[in-house]
């Protein structure tokens, strides 16, 4: 059985100790050893993607490899909100979700389509996680964003993967260089929004009984 993961950085394995280390590998290896099949995982994924570049990567270059696929996950649109949200920063604005998560909704309309219409897979569509639970607008805006998840994945009927429960009330514990959980932590030209390897453990502890044929598939 064939997983491909979809995403951004996260996805990617950025700021994980090792490629290994990153949830997709984790998650692959997970499954097998519990011994519900035989699964090969592949990783479409590259830091700085937004919705648009991983529609366009999907269209592209992953049309013949989601086209083999049993299960494929997607895991987008943290670059959007992060680029809108230091946007607003810097200009000393107040952040307005609404364009973006609109932008969202559309490209990720698009990339389910993509996968429908190329494969039989079974789609996991995972949540965001709040990097910044110090930051009211922070977690306003990436509500909205999940909620829009949730929303379009029903329509393709795919599987929600909580992955913003795994990470609530954990950030500090489960992100690569967590500061203060405030948006204003990344003016200092450092993200830290990453999972750290104990937070890519428990996305892909989360994610990997949906790989195999129990009772999630």
């Amino acid at each position: 059985m064939i997983y491909t993961a979809l995403g951004d950085s996260i996805t990617f394995g950025e700021n994980a100790s090792s490629f290994t280390k990153a949830y997709p590998q984790l998650a692959v290896s997970m499954a097998n050893a519990s011994g519900s099949g035989r699964v090969a995982g592949y990783v479409l994924a590259q830091p700085g993607w937004r919705t648009y570049d991983l529609l366009d990567a999907a269209v592209w270059q992953g049309s013949s490899m989601i086209s083999h696929s049993a299960v494929v996950s997607v895991w987008i649109g943290g670059v959007d909100l992060a680029n809108a949200a230091l946007s607003a920063l810097t200009s000393k604005q107040t952040l307005d979700p609404k364009p973006f998560v609109a932008r969202y909704k559309q490209n990720l309309h698009a990339i389910l389509t993509q996968i429908k219409n190329t494969s039989h897979a079974r789609i996991l569509c995972c949540t965001q996680y709040n990097p910044f639970p110090s930051s009211p607008l922070a977690a306003k805006a990436i509500s909205g964003l999940n909620q829009t998840t949730k929303e379009v994945a029903r329509s393709y009927n795919a599987k929600v993967i909580p992955t913003h429960l795994w990470f609530e009330g954990k950030q500090s514990q489960l992100i690569y260089g967590y500061r203060k959980g405030k948006i204003e932590d990344a003016l200092s030209g450092f993200l830290p929004i990453h999972p750290n390897d104990r937070g890519h453990h428990v996305i892909a502890k989360g994610l990997a009984p949906y790989l195999g044929t129990g009772k999630y598939a």
